[in-house]
């Protein structure tokens, strides 16, 4: 039987996301929740549509799907927003933080108004969400970061002509909380790591870890930075070393990242050299097998045959990696600090970023706030202000002098 030249598009199931789609014009276009009545009825008026615009211009499918996407629902729009972001954030074959702060900024848009349309949601349907985000408990400056991604994801649907311009022009006339002026929740600044628990610390982790820690000590590279060094990376043939890392946070931007390793940096990086140019010089299976040759130091008892003969688990449930990322980084430090306490030692918590800050803070006194924003590899002073303390010790030497 020979195929009809204009067959009817079929209501179909998105089974990953549980919403009815049909395929119109080779794109897909996403009617609601399979099965319900909104989608059905949509999916109706939707081949009325393609019927009318058929008879008027058949060699033309874009204008097709252009006038059905003008009942694009919020929920449809978040899915084929989702599927370029899964494709665009992307990082040496991996998906981004972004990604994950994307999926949380547009849960709460879908949730609340998932079965809009598009075309409708506006400055006080942000509003909504943003109200939404401070009930959650959320502090000010997570809640601007959201609904800026929110806007983000509409601007993107603006690009695609998915919805109309006018769209993002209201979103974007919905401004940030204000400090003072909000009932949002407000954050600490993050200040330096305090200097003698850093030093107490230091005991107590594992040798790799502690050489990360003197690392961006001394030089105030980022967490990221320091847990992927490679003896590659490190160009050698000079005075001072030059560590260029693969990645690093400003690529994107064309960028490029060189830290400085002066003496200090070169003896704490040297006893690791001694691997493959492409292995990570911190690995957390080195640390593994020194935790585990303390506990058998430890011992009171000796060890019985069966345990000396013991190897490892041919399938762990969570192997060692080759190397650090920032999460495993800061939970060895928190670990760390742990057991300084339980040792009794006095010591303040503090994670891997205050060290960066701690650095800052002690260039910019020596240096000044220039000193200070080569140092971080900030390409403006402002930024660096955010890191670096102010010298409040001049301050007060200025202030009993002409104060």
């Amino acid at each position: 039987m020979p195929r009809r030249s204009n067959p009817v598009p079929s209501y179909r199931l998105h089974k990953s996301s549980g919403q009815a789609r049909v395929l119109i014009g080779g794109q897909h276009i996403y009617l609601g929740v399979y099965g319900s009545e909104v989608s059905r009825q949509r999916y109706a008026r939707l081949l009325a549509k393609q019927t009318a615009t058929s008879n008027s211009s058949p060699s033309s499918p874009q204008s097709v799907v252009a006038t059905l996407d003008r009942e694009l629902t919020v929920a449809a729009l978040v899915l084929r927003y989702w599927e370029f972001a899964e494709t665009y954030y992307v990082k040496d074959g991996q998906p981004t933080k972004e990604l994950v702060s994307m999926r949380e900024a547009l849960r709460p848009v879908r949730r609340l108004f998932g079965d809009t349309e598009a075309e409708q949601f506006g400055p006080k349907s942000l509003k909504l969400v943003r109200e939404h985000m401070i009930d959650q408990g959320l502090s000010r400056k997570v809640i601007n970061q959201r609904v800026n991604r929110i806007k983000r994801a509409f601007k993107w649907a603006v690009a695609e002509e998915l919805v109309c311009p006018a769209v993002l022009h209201g979103l974007q006339a919905v401004t940030g909380l204000r400090f003072g002026r909000t009932a949002a929740r407000e954050t600490e600044p993050i200040r330096p790591a305090p200097d003698a628990s850093v030093e107490a610390v230091l005991a107590f982790v594992a040798p790799q870890v502690a050489a990360m820690i003197q690392l961006q000590r001394c030089t105030g590279m980022r967490p990221n930075e320091v847990v992927a060094m490679r003896p590659c990376d490190i160009d050698r043939s000079d005075d001072v070393w030059n560590y260029e890392p693969a990645s690093h946070k400003n690529q994107w931007r064309g960028h490029v990242r060189q830290i400085p390793l002066g003496p200090r940096a070169q003896a704490i990086v040297a006893p690791f050299l001694d691997r493959p140019q492409q292995a990570y010089l911190f690995s957390p299976t080195e640390a593994e097998a020194f935790r585990n040759e303390r506990r058998r130091q430890a011992r009171r008892s000796p060890m019985t045959p069966s345990q000396s003969t013991r190897g490892p688990r041919a399938n762990p449930k969570r192997a060692k990696r080759a190397g650090y990322d920032v999460d495993s980084y800061r939970r060895a430090i928190t670990y760390g600090l742990a057991r300084a306490k339980r040792a009794g030692v006095v010591v303040e918590p503090w994670h891997p970023l205050q060290l960066r800050h701690l650095h800052a803070t002690r260039v910019r006194q020596q240096f000044g706030l220039e000193g200070a924003q080569v140092a971080l590899g900030h390409a403006r002073a402002d930024v660096t202000q955010v890191y670096a303390e102010r010298n409040f010790e001049l301050a007060r030497k200025i202030a009993c002098q002409l104060g």
